[in-house]
């Protein structure tokens, strides 16, 4: 009999080379099954089965003994409770594999072909997951497949059918509408955008990201804080989709050179939910991002974003003050709009008259007057600015401070009896005063105006169902930031593990927040144009924690892990 060192190493390779060696065929068929495969674009797993060189279980057998992998029936597998939506099911039926679980940064793939890199790397790269083979017979793989696939379109076909539509009104003109019923109304395109769009909600995500690609089209979610990969449609689909897309969204589907913005809401059962929609317009199409924006985030209550008590003592007795100015300050996606809403939403009032003017309003709230901004009709922040002030407000939210302009009104009112909140896009506190004042700001307005300053990010909540205590050395807890008396051994850290019921180990966010009330001072150094070093070091003497200080007491109470502190705080 031919052996395994008989046969060229160019010849064969994968599930062939082990079945040679192992003896279960001979060299000469092992090739012309290989050849055979490959001309029928078929799996060599499934040609030699169907050959009846082998069984199914069989082949199992010798591929977990000579690669030293476990082995699963999967006849005493309940296919209904396997992990869904982890990895799509196009990909699941193209390489022949079907998740069993997960923990931690491991994923545990059943599949007949364990030597597949090119499955191994693909599901890799999709759920950011390391994958680990368990050896599964062919035939009963084939099995759960099928049923997952049937499951998967029943599902669909049920949600396109049920009570589920889009909210178009009469902003879309009657082109618009007969556009739409020839180009867009393409059934897959339909039911693909709302399993989407439902399956976003579902997994908590806050964005959603179409991108077209020269070879490939891919679709990610925002799902606290981390994109991931959820499936690869047909490229063939990105025109029609992005069409649809656009209809719904009140956006002229002719254009696709320029930048586009929009909003559209999804009516599911009595919930109606609104998305916000971006078009970019790039090498291989339009890539399209829809925000998720929940009202109800504003209506939580400042207890739930994670504020400390001190945190939230000066906020809510600076919020209460009749005029001054209120700044929050951290990167897009920070979490600073739900902020400043759930500030409003304690501030609104019968006997109260709120203003905001935003690009866009992302959060819609009852009682609030609520403006857009409109660049090409005139209507910018300053505009809206000074037509509020002729409104008789008393409390006005200005979206962005994004040039002196804005700045020199917004701080005006706030110095003629107007409470006025706003945003900046800055790292700290302290080097928010400073930004103003090289926008152009004149010292005496600013030290005149502005009552506190506050400063977040948004960390990762660790699972409450799978979070496990760790052990870090002494000195990494020092360099992080602990001090020598606070590493007692009174607490222990935890550590993200991972479970069915979370992402990685985290589920959800928390508010990592430095809140700077401008003491006298704070004021006396602005007035002499001090630095932000000055300005950081005051505010540390009057006991103000800085957002690496905040995301320790997080990791302390085990909320968070003390990886994600530092990476969220790592200036």
């Amino acid at each position: 009999m031919e052996t395994f060192a008989d046969t060229p190493q160019s010849t064969l390779s994968g599930v062939a080379r082990v079945l040679v060696h192992a003896g279960r065929l001979n060299a000469k068929a092992a090739e012309d099954l290989v050849k055979s495969a490959k001309e029928k674009k078929a799996s060599f797993v499934a040609s030699v089965i169907a050959a009846g060189a082998v069984t199914p279980a069989d082949l199992a057998h010798t591929l977990a003994g000579s690669l030293a992998l476990p082995l699963l029936d999967l006849n005493a597998v309940d296919a209904q409770k396997l992990p869904r939506n982890i990895i799509d099911n196009k990909l699941a039926a193209q390489y022949q594999v079907v998740v069993l679980g997960k923990r931690g940064n491991r994923l545990f793939i059943g599949g007949a072909d364990p030597t597949d890199q090119e499955a191994v790397e693909r599901i890799k790269f999709a759920t950011q997951l390391t994958p680990e083979w368990v050896i599964v017979e062919h035939d009963k793989l084939a099995k759960v497949l099928e049923n997952t696939g049937a499951s998967a379109a029943e599902a669909l076909e049920s949600m396109a059918s049920g009570d589920f539509e889009f909210d178009v009104t009469d902003d879309v003109t009657t082109q618009e509408a007969e556009t739409a019923s020839t180009e867009v109304e393409d059934a897959p395109v339909v039911r693909f955008l709302q399993k989407m769009l439902i399956d976003a909600i579902n997994a908590r995500a806050s964005d959603l990201h179409f991108e077209p690609y020269e070879y490939h089209y891919r679709v990610r979610f925002r799902i606290d804080g981390e994109l991931r990969e959820i499936t690869q449609p047909p490229i063939a689909i990105k025109d029609k989709l992005s069409s649809r897309i656009k209809v719904i969204s009140r956006l002229d589907i002719a254009e696709k050179r320029v930048p586009q913005d929009g909003r559209m809401k999804l009516k599911f059962g009595s919930k109606a939910i609104d998305f916000r929609v971006s078009t970019l317009p790039t090498l291989f199409g339009e890539k399209i991002v829809i925000r998720i924006l929940d009202p109800s985030s504003a209506k939580l209550g400042i207890e739930a974003l994670g504020y400390e008590k001190i945190e939230k003592d000066r906020l809510m007795l600076c919020i209460q003050r009749p005029y001054g100015m209120i700044l929050v300050t951290g990167p897009t996606g920070s979490g600073k709009t739900v902020s400043l809403y759930t500030c409003l939403n304690i501030l609104n009032q019968p006997g109260v008259n709120i203003s905001t003017v935003e690009d866009p309003a992302e959060i819609n709230l009852p009682g609030i007057n609520q403006v857009n901004v409109n660049d090409k009709a005139g209507l910018t922040f300053a505009a809206a600015l000074k037509s509020f002030l002729r409104q008789d407000p008393d409390i006005i939210m200005v979206g962005e401070i994004r040039d002196l302009e804005t700045a020199d009104i917004a701080i005006k009112a706030a110095q003629t009896g107007h409470m006025v909140m706003s945003t900046l896009h800055t790292n700290d506190a302290p080097t928010t005063l400073t930004r103003l004042l090289n926008m152009g700001v004149a010292p005496f307005n600013i030290a005149s105006s502005v009552l506190l300053i506050t400063a977040q990010r948004l960390a990762r909540k660790l699972c409450e169902t799978c979070k496990t205590q760790a052990d870090y050395p002494r000195e990494a807890m020092q360099k992080a930031g602990y001090a020598e008396s606070d590493l007692d051994g009174s607490w222990r850290p935890y550590r993200a593990v991972g479970c069915s019921a979370c992402t990685n180990g985290y589920k959800g966010r928390v508010g990592i927040y430095q809140v700077m009330p401008i003491s006298e001072e704070i004021q006396r150094i602005i007035l002499a144009e001090g630095t932000a070093v000055d300005i950081a070091q005051q505010a540390q003497r009057e006991g103000v924690r800085d957002l690496r200080q905040s995301g320790l007491i997080k990791v302390r109470a085990g909320v968070t892990t003390l990886e994600e502190v530092i990476s969220v705080t790592n200036e």
